[in-house]
């Protein structure tokens, strides 16, 4: 098992065998997640796309996948020239 001191700043070196074992590399950010029990796990964070969601808000109304698809088509159709 492995420990770790926490500093006056509330900080911690994580032991190398345990950042080995997560994954964990330096610039890396962690999550701790509180059981059931009230332990916490420790987990590497990871980017998701869910990360994403709320950063930019859709004031219009909804469209359909064929509106999407159609407004791409033409901005697509506008990029493209063809010379004789």
């Amino acid at each position: 098992m492995s420990t770790a001191a926490v500093t006056s700043k509330g900080q911690i070196t994580i032991p190398l065998e345990v950042r080995k074992k997560l994954g964990i590399k330096p610039g890396d950010r962690v999550r701790f997640i509180e059981g059931e029990k009230g332990e916490y796990v420790l987990k590497p964070k990871t980017g998701s796309i869910k990360d994403l969601e709320g950063c930019v808000r859709w004031t219009g109304k909804p469209v359909t996948i064929e509106e999407m698809n159609e407004t791409i088509a033409k901005g697509w159709a506008g990029l493209l020239t063809f010379e004789d």
